[in-house]
């Protein structure tokens, strides 16, 4: 078993990733970000918050930031919106985006599980946020790591 998060994806693999995050933001005004790290000691949601905090992801103007955590060796994931978007959307917003996740990640597709749940993200995201002319790309759209 490698050590590394580079082994998780390539470098080929986080540039299809990167793409699907940029054609998903030109739908919507919404923010997506992809955090990978090994492991952590935390709920995954709380440290999914952690993260959120960490990258400035809640200095959206329109606090629409989204981030898919990924803790590889730990096998979990979650999905963290900011409160612009908690705060309109229903309870349930995220169920299909984690489930269409989780469909290619019990494949053993890491890659298209990223891309799916990005790109499903950005289609409901556009009801609520969508792009508009004066939209600015506020936040990174390269895959952070811990």
């Amino acid at each position: 078993m490698s050590n590394t998060i580079e082994d998780f994806l390539t470098a080929d693999q986080e540039q299809q990733i990167v793409a699907a995050i940029r054609r998903a933001e030109k739908t919507t005004s919404g923010e997506i970000r992809v955090h990978i790290e090994r492991h952590t000691d935390l709920d995954v949601l709380e440290r999914t918050k952690e993260v959120f905090h960490s990258l400035k992801m809640d200095t959206t103007a329109q606090q629409n930031g989204v981030l898919i955590y990924v803790a590889v060796d730990d096998h979990i994931f979650a999905i963290y919106g900011d409160e612009g978007i908690n705060k309109v959307v229903p309870n349930n917003f995220w169920e299909s985006t984690k489930n269409a996740i989780q469909h290619k990640f019990k494949e053993g597709n890491f890659t298209q599980g990223l891309i799916d749940g990005i790109l499903l993200a950005g289609v409901q995201l556009q009801h609520y946020f969508p792009w508009d002319h004066d939209d600015i790309n506020e936040l990174s759209d390269e895959i952070s790591k811990g």
